[in-house]
């Protein structure tokens, strides 16, 4: 078993329960890492043998375009994708982060953080 990661990707999108954020918008960080069987790439040296971290980066910017009130949801719905897209991905741990978010105070950042485990 490996590790890939993908970290702080950075999204402008339009989610959250407040009328203005998803007219305004505002900035997201993404982190993504994923737990494959990477022996076969690490001995092939080929990328059809892994898990390609393009591809998850393309994933978590597609679905970050569908505003939705709940960062959860948005997150739920990436990992599903990834686990749709690509069979070698055993488990996956998802944060997404809303940076300077609305609630009133000096805050850096929000962040929730979910991992799930292929059924199969």
């Amino acid at each position: 078993m490996g590790i890939i990661k993908v970290e702080n990707i950075r999204v402008y999108a339009f989610h959250g329960c407040l009328n203005e954020e998803t007219k305004i918008g505002s900035n997201y960080r993404v982190d993504l890492e994923v737990k494959a069987n990477l022996k076969a790439s690490a001995s092939s040296d080929k990328l059809s043998d892994t898990v390609d971290y393009v591809l998850l980066n393309k994933i978590v910017k597609e679905e970050m375009k569908y505003p939705s009130k709940l960062l959860e949801t948005v997150a739920k719905r990436i990992l599903k994708r990834i686990f749709k897209e690509d069979a070698l991905v055993k488990k996956a741990t998802i944060s997404v982060s809303k940076l300077n978010p609305p609630i009133g105070g000096d805050v850096e950042m929000v962040t929730i953080k979910m991992t799930e485990r292929r059924k199969n």
